[in-house]
This record gives structure tokens, sequence and C-alpha cells, in this order.
């Protein structure tokens, strides 16, 4: 009776073991194939001239989400006004998008407008220090109160790198857009910025996926006389945001910068333009 009794019992534990066994496996074969069927997630870090809150004012990311597959992919813009490199991190935004951020996502990074402007002063303390270097500078910030070691603009976007790669995500490095021209613009030109040349170096040092930006608008400024071409992408209020037609227009080049990237498939999930073919960048 003993030997019954013991060997009924190890039945019931091995069906039991067997039945958790089987459990565990049906729920990692559907976590994997919701995995397989998650779509992608594009996120968007920049500044105004990504994302712009203020009347009449566009950035390019408040367009670009209409030149996606949205069955596909989608599309969080996380930019916000007045954000450098260094803000967007320190505000705890970067941590942010890191934290609903998920393994074959990806991540366009485009910052460099505010970061000219002074380390420490009351008014909004984001500047960066210039170079690419690993300098730094130790300031009491006057805004949050708070020590602070201040990096290079270069550093900055080395983490956006390093931290998108630990998570699995794709980033991508994306140069400053321009501002209004003030002369005709010539075949090939590139805005005179550093942040236009810093961004290019940090993506090749670190063999980052880079898209030349601000080449690739302003090539759609060749033939226009600078006037026209204010009054057509940009407006009255200054000559870095762009209206409406503007995003319009920088949201079709920076399609046209992802399908010239190699080896990125981003660009496979862009919508195709009525009529066959890939989405225009014409004027």
């Amino acid at each position: 009776m003993g030997i019954f009794r013991w060997a009924t019992c190890a039945i019931l534990v091995l069906g039991a073991l067997s039945l958790n066994c089987l459990r565990a496996a049906d729920e990692t074969t559907k976590a994997a194939a919701e995995n397989s069927a998650r779509r992608p997630t594009l996120f968007l870090v920049g500044d105004s001239t990504v994302r712009n809150g203020t009347r009449g004012l566009v950035g390019w990311g408040e367009r670009i989400g209409t030149l996606f597959d949205s069955d596909r992919i989608k599309v969080e813009n996380r930019a916000i006004g007045g954000r450098s490199s260094r803000t967007f991190i320190s505000e705890g935004r970067w941590d942010k998008v890191l934290s609903d951020a998920q393994p074959g996502d990806y991540i366009i990074v485009q910052l460099g407008h505010n970061d000219g402007g002074p380390l420490d002063d009351a008014a909004r303390a984001r500047g960066t220090l210039r170079g690419t270097g690993e300098e730094t500078r130790e300031i009491d910030n006057p805004i949050t109160k708070q020590h602070e070691v201040v990096h290079t603009y270069g550093w900055y976007l080395r983490k956006y790198v390093a931290d998108a790669r630990a998570k699995g995500v794709t980033p991508i490095i994306c140069s400053p857009v321009p501002h209004c021209p003030q002369k005709a613009v010539e075949a090939g030109a590139v805005e005179k910025s550093n942040y236009v040349a810093w961004s290019e170096e940090v993506a090749t040092a670190e063999k980052c996926l880079f898209m030349p930006l601000n080449k690739i608008i302003m090539s759609r400024y060749v033939g226009m006389e600078p006037s026209d071409i204010k009054a057509k992408y940009f407006t009255a209020a200054d000559n870095t945001h762009s209206s409406a037609e503007g995003a319009e227009l920088n949201a079709a080049c920076v399609a046209e910068g992802l399908r010239q990237l190699h080896d990125c498939p981003l660009a496979s999930y862009l919508r195709a333009k009525p009529g066959g073919g890939e989405t225009s960048t014409e004027k």
C-alpha cells in the first residue's frame, strides 16, 4: 500500500511539473509572438525645430508621422522647445524615452540649436561646453539649485548613442536644421555651424547612423531667393522656426535622409506616395 501511495504521489507530482512546463512554454511562445507582432516605435528627440507649441510655428516632427505607415510603426514625438542636448537629459526626459523604448525601436536625435547659450544663467542655464571632447565644468545651477557637472555637446550626443544601444534601440544622429539663408544657396552647401560639424564628427567616431539633414534641406533651397525661402518656409517671428510648409519640407527631407542610410530598415516603414514610388521631397 505504501509503495502504491508513493507511486501515485510521484505520478501526480510529475504530472503537475509537466503541466507547469507546458504552461511556461506556452507563455514564452505567446510572449515571443507578441513581441514579434509588436509595432516598433520611432522616438524623436529634439527642440522646437522638431516640435513647437507656438501658434504658427511648426516642427518637422509634427509632420513626419504622416509619411510613415502607421499600421506598421508608431511615431512618438518627444521633442520639446527650448531644450539643449544637456537639458533634455537633466530634466529627465531622456530617461523617460529610454523607459518607454523597447529593443527594435528607433531614436532620431536632432539637437544643437540651444547648446550655445550660457551654462549657468538665471533664465535658462541650458548651454553645453563647445566641442566633442571630455572637458567638464562644475556649476551651481541657478534654476535647479543643484550642483551640476556640464559636459561638451559631443559628450551628450555620445550618451544618447550609448544609452540607446544598451537598450537595443537603433540611434540616428541628425544634424540641426538650417536657419533661413541670408544669401543664395549653392549646390552642396551646408550651413556654417559648429553643431552641424560636431554632430557628424560624433556619429562618425561612434559608427552611428548619421543623417545630414542640414545639407539635404539646404539642397532644396538652391535656385531660390533668400526672401522667397523666408516667405515660404519660415515665419515672420525669426529665421530659425519653420512654418507649416517649412515643416512639411523638412519632414520630407528627413524621409529622404532615411532612404539614403545604409543598413537601416527604418526607411522600409515609409509610405509610398500616391501613384507609386516613395515619399517625394519636391518643393
